[in-house]
This record gives C-alpha cells, structure tokens and sequence, in this order.
C-alpha cells in the first residue's frame, strides 16, 4: 500500500496569461493534518481543486493514494468540504446528509455523521434557512458521510463561532488520529498554527515554504521587539527617526509610548537602541508568530521577484 495519500509532481496550470498553480511538487502522507496558507491569489483554490479531479493540470501529474483524484473520489477515498457552491434549498439538513451517506462506498449512520458534525438539533431545518454557521457544519457532515481516507477543507471554519470551531478542530484531530489526512486552507493563521503538523506557504502557485509552525516561525528570521519610551517633555509624540535608522530593522510602529519592532538581528538592534541613549521600558524580545512570519516571508518573496 503506498506511504504517500497526495503527490504534485511539477503541476502547472493556467487561465490565459495568468499562471495559478507554477511547478508545484509535493507529497502528503498518511495522518498528517497540513495547512495551506497563502495570499489571495497564491493558488490555494486552485491547488485543492486539481487534487479533487474538478480541474486537469497544464503540466505535470496528481495523484492521490496512488490514482487520479477521480478514481481516489469515486472509491469514496476523498471527502471535500468547499467554499465554492452552495446547497440543495428545500430540502433539510438530514435529508441532504441522508444523500450523502446513500451515495458514498463506505457510508456512516446518518445519525453519527450528524451528531459529528454537530448539527442533530438542527437536522429539520430547511437549509436554506440556515445560518452561515450552521451552513458550514452541514457541509462539514457531507465531507465526512463516509470512512474516507483523505479530508480537504476550503476556510472550514468560516461564520462559525469560537465553541462551533473548537468542535470541529476536535474532531478533525480524531480524524488524523484515526490515520486520516487532514489538508485545509484557512486565513485563521491561528488555527494553523495550533492544528496544523505541517504548514504549506503558496505564493504566485510556487510552494515558498514547507515546515511545522514553528520552522516556518523560523524561517521568516526575524523576531519581534517592543518596549515603552517616555513622551518628550511636551507630552508630544516620540521621534521616531533614530528608531528607523537602526540596524537590521524590517519594520516599525509607535503607537503612544510603545514602539513595536521586527528586526532580522535583534541583538544588533537592541543593542544599538541603548547607543542611542534612550531607555527602554518593558522590554521583550520573542520570535515571530506564524501571521507575521507568513507576511514577513511573502512580502520577501514579493521584494524579491519585482
């Protein structure tokens, strides 16, 4: 059996002039629970939909668990849940989960897949009348109708509130447990950086970087510096052109009394801070967090390629 559930192979695809998806090649195993971060436009929806089989790659090959994605699909290997397209309107939550379970080779009870997904108290309701919310978590139960292998979720946890997703990141932790691979694209970097065993980085269809959090954390180089400084003697704002000529800064943001820093060498630039003159207050020094890692390292690459 093989070891790899999703492999790019130097896939490329195209819309006229624009190239979405650039020579991506990767592998996914079993049991991983991947995140796919990205800018608008980096080719995540893309990258999801050429695993699905919805579109056919320019160049290159994918496979999943070692066939096409639509043969992956129709052996009911592949539950998806999407952003794109909606729902069947009246009909209700159960009926369309009932749906769901008939139609795919390895179905649950209807029962278990709703009380999963957390929607048993709803499963009468037209969902058309649905929330957002609650939209999501019946798109949530399609997905996992069935004892599927694989589990793609497009920005799962959208219109849900704080309890509803850590509920549904529960249970996708379960999944994964169970041997399942879990591969979702979010704009929550949080929610990346707490679930996710290993974060993919998209940018302009290229695969920028490829790690656990914490060696993406890592691979931005930069750390994060803030302190206080006392107003001037007027009670008027800070200068702030000594701050933005020290060394090895990335960026800056004084905001009162407290200056925020990024600097690629933090002890040249703390250092340098005190030859100043100036006396910070309150001062710490900590690594990047994973949203300002994933900006410091797209906005590099953008520098970089204009």
């Amino acid at each position: 059996m093989t070891t790899t559930a999703v492999g790019f192979d130097q896939v490329s695809k195209s819309y006229g002039s624009v190239r979405a998806v650039d020579g991506l090649t990767l592998a996914l195993h079993p049991g991983e629970t991947v995140a796919l971060l990205g800018p608008n436009g980096a080719g995540k929806s893309t990258t999801l939909d050429l695993l699905l089989g919805l579109k056919q790659p320019d160049a290159g090959t994918v496979r999943v668990f070692g066939t096409g994605p639509r043969e992956a699909i129709v052996a009911g290997r592949v539950g998806a849940m999407l952003q794109s397209g909606g729902l069947m309107d009246e009909v209700t939550a159960e009926e369309l989960v009932r749906l769901a379970c008939a139609l795919h080779p390895k179905p649950y009870k209807v029962s278990d897949v709703l009380a999963r997904a957390g929607i048993a108290q709803i499963a009468d309701r037209k969902v058309n009348k649905l929330s957002g919310g609650q939209a999501q978590r019946v798109r949530f139960a399609l997905a996992t109708a069935g004892d599927s292998d694989l589990i793609v979720l497009d920005e799962p946890t959208t219109g849900m509130d704080v309890s509803a997703r850590q509920a549904f990141w529960s249970t996708m932790r379960e999944q994964a447990d169970q041997g399942r691979t879990v591969l979702f694209a979010t704009h929550y970097l949080e929610e990346a950086d707490a679930i996710a065993d290993r974060v993919l980085v998209l940018h302009r269809g290229r695969l920028l970087a490829d790690g656990t959090a914490a060696e993406i954390k890592a691979k931005a180089g930069a750390r994060r510096i803030s302190f206080d400084l006392d107003l001037d003697r007027d009670g008027g704002a800070i200068d702030a052109v000594p701050l933005r000529n020290l060394p090895f800064l990335t960026s800056i943001d004084v905001s009162g009394q407290t200056v925020r820093i990024q600097s690629s060498d933090a002890d040249a630039t703390v250092h340098a801070l005190y030859g100043l003159g100036v006396y910070p207050r309150n001062l710490e020094v900590a690594g990047l967090g994973l949203e300002q890692a994933f900006v410091a390292i797209t906005e590099a690459e953008e520098a970089r390629t204009s």
